[in-house]
């Protein structure tokens, strides 16, 4: 497949410099290494024919020489023509868009056909080239740091996933002490398709094993599939009900796995079986089930709200390994759950994932008894905040859930230097101390929005009234951006969400 890519570098550097210095110098100065990861290892988009690999035969980078010229022997050593774009305006305005738009048209009506068109900015401007590259039945795939438009990444064939480019192209691991993002889903407003999450969780475990010694517990690998990959949960597993049922979906070419043992899996060609191969015997699983109910009844009883079964499913994973594998038999976690006793515990599966409640205690609970039930206080929101979730993708938590979000980001700041990768999963593990609704998406979704804003964490303006302000002002940005009409009652409902007072203190800042 013949593929030309264009890089908008003043676009993509400064995006990935808002999230890490570090981050965005190793962009800058090693593009050759992630040149090499989008021909050898980056998805072909839909519609790719079949065997087909990709051939990168233009190269474009537009930087601004006056302020990266330092930048320009990396590209040329990594095969890169070097369009200049200096500033034409007092506001630092350059010609690039201009440029880039011109020279895609050019190669369209080239007499080489060029097959795929990957262009490296987030630049919403582009939507009406890619638009037209498409109804030329021309492939297109886009790397875009921050909040992209919707109508910008419904107009790509592919979207580069950010934090998949972090953490592949540019080689920073979770064990790096950077700031690097979590995994996260392709699109910022639509859900990870379970595919995406599976591919995902397969290239996790094809690394753990390949680092191992020894044979790895499924226990092990299960609990930093979840701790590691957002949008997966241990309640559903991606669709596949079970860690063994995801695992059983996947070809893992040599590897091999076994319930034996509790349930491994490990390299024939590298490793030995443990010395006890029997699986693990009913008596043994009795006394687990006990403990899960135990482990239940006590995560009900400590949180002053609803508790989410992904949470909990998660919580058997970590210490219940055996258990988890395929749910004690029963093959799906809810199934596992509904075999339990566990009166006065009462389960509500019409929710994502499911909450369970006890119903002698006092509680938050709506007159439905639905985990919504934090919204009783603010249900005339609701709706607007649904449709703005929907458009944005904000994170659709309850106004209770953001005040303590802020509130605890406040804390953390205060205490330890930022990162955002550490800040993330130590404000995520406080909203759940805490009983209060968000995931690790969640919260990175706000960070990353106050970083793309130009908020600077450790400047003394960390207090949670100015996170709350900050926030509200880039969800009213990214409406906006999408021409959603925010009139006075969506602003008052905005400020109300995420508590920031007045409706109008936003014009102020």
């Amino acid at each position: 497949m013949k593929s030309a890519l264009f890089v908008d570098f003043d676009n993509v550097y400064s995006g990935l410099r808002k999230l890490d210095q570090t981050i965005a110098d190793r962009f800058a100065r090693q593009p050759l290494e992630w040149m090499n990861w989008i021909i050898s290892k980056l998805e072909l988009p839909d519609h790719t024919p079949e065997g087909a690999r990709r051939r990168v035969l233009v190269r474009r980078c537009y930087l601004n020489p006056q302020a990266y010229q330092r930048f320009r022997p990396s590209f040329n050593l990594a095969g890169f023509e070097i369009i200049d774009c200096p500033a034409l305006t007092s506001e630092g305005k350059t010609s690039t868009d201009i440029h880039m738009v011109l020279d895609i048209i050019d190669l369209l009506q080239h007499e080489t056909h060029y097959d795929e068109f990957i262009v490296f900015s987030a630049d919403a401007d582009f939507t009406p080239v890619l638009r037209k590259l498409r109804r030329w039945d021309r492939r297109t795939t886009v790397l875009a740091i921050g909040f992209p438009s919707a109508a910008y990444r419904a107009s790509a064939d592919l979207l580069i996933d950010q934090d998949e480019f972090v953490r592949k192209a540019l080689g920073f691991k979770d064990e790096d002490e950077l700031a690097t993002p979590e995994p996260a889903p392709p699109s910022i407003s639509a859900a990870p398709d379970a595919k995406a999450l599976s591919a995902a969780a397969r290239l996790l475990v094809e690394q753990a094993v390949e680092e191992a010694s020894s044979a790895v517990p499924m226990a092990k690998l299960a609990a930093q599939i979840l701790d590691k990959i957002d949008g997966i949960d241990a309640s559903t597993w991606a669709g596949y009900g079970s860690f063994r049922g995801l695992v059983e979906s996947w070809s893992l070419g040599p590897l091999r796995f076994t319930t034996a043992a509790g349930g491994v899996i490990y390299d024939p060609r590298r490793h030995t079986l443990p010395t006890s191969t029997t699986s693990v015997t009913p008596k043994v699983l009795d006394k687990d089930v006990g403990g899960v109910i135990e482990l239940i009844r006590k995560e009900v009883a400590r949180s002053a709200t609803p508790v989410p079964c992904s949470r909990l499913a998660s919580l058997i994973t970590s210490d219940f390994g055996a258990i988890a594998a395929d749910w004690n038999g029963k093959g799906t976690f809810r199934k596992f759950i509904e075999a339990l006793e566990l009166d006065p515990l009462q389960f509500d599966w019409n929710t994502a994932g499911g909450v369970v409640q006890d119903p002698t205690r006092p509680s938050s609970m709506t007159r439905n008894g639905s985990a919504s039930s934090g919204w009783s206080e603010y249900e005339e929101i609701l709706p607007l905040a649904t449709q703005i979730h929907e458009v944005s993708g904000v994170p659709l938590l309850r106004p209770q859930d953001y005040r303590a979000l802020f509130s605890i980001i406040e804390q953390d700041v205060r205490s330890h230097p930022f990162d955002l990768k550490e800040t993330g999963k130590r404000v995520r593990d406080g909203l759940r101390e805490g009983g209060f609704g968000g995931s690790r998406l969640d919260v990175n979704w706000i960070l990353r929005g106050l970083l793309m804003r130009g908020h600077v964490f450790g400047n003394g303006q960390d207090d949670a009234a100015t996170l709350g302000m900050k926030t509200a002002n880039n969800v009213r940005s990214l409406c906006l951006r999408e021409q959603m009409i925010l009139d006075r009652a969506a602003e008052s409902a905005i400020a109300r969400w995420f508590g920031t007072g007045q409706v109008g203190a936003h014009l102020r800042q």
